[in-house]
């Protein structure tokens, strides 16, 4: 099986930084694409960021020149390293990868559980 482990969420201080971890471990062949994606009470899931295996990365517009996404392939991990924190950045903060578990088998998609950010004022 495949897991998924998010860490780094906790509370911060408006203008602060969290550094969010996610390592994926278990039956792993390859991973493609890596991602993070946000969830704050009452609102749809969001697209956070993105960062394909070869390094490109892509940042929404919400958090653009405030936010990076990098990752290690050697330990299965993407990072999202957040600055200037805003209230409305308070959400579950959940990755998402690619992952391909048998040279014979097919990419699909995996979440970890999700990291609570919470962000005061």
């Amino acid at each position: 099986q495949v897991q998924l482990v998010e860490s780094g969420g906790g509370l911060v201080q408006a203008g602060g930084s969290l550094r969010l971890s996610c390592s994926a471990s278990g039956n792993i062949f390859d991973i493609r694409d890596m991602a993070w994606y946000r969830q704050a009470p009452g609102q749809e899931r969001q697209w956070v960021a993105g960062i394909s295996k070869t390094g490109t990365t892509n940042i929404a517009d919400a958090v653009k020149g405030r936010f990076a996404v990098s990752r290690d392939n050697a330990k299965y991990t993407v990072y999202l390293q957040m600055s200037s924190l805003r209230p409305e950045d308070t959400a579950v903060y959940y990755c998402n990868a690619q992952i391909l578990r048998h040279r014979s088998d097919y990419y699909a998609n995996f979440w970890g559980q999700g990291t609570q950010v919470t962000v005061s004022s």
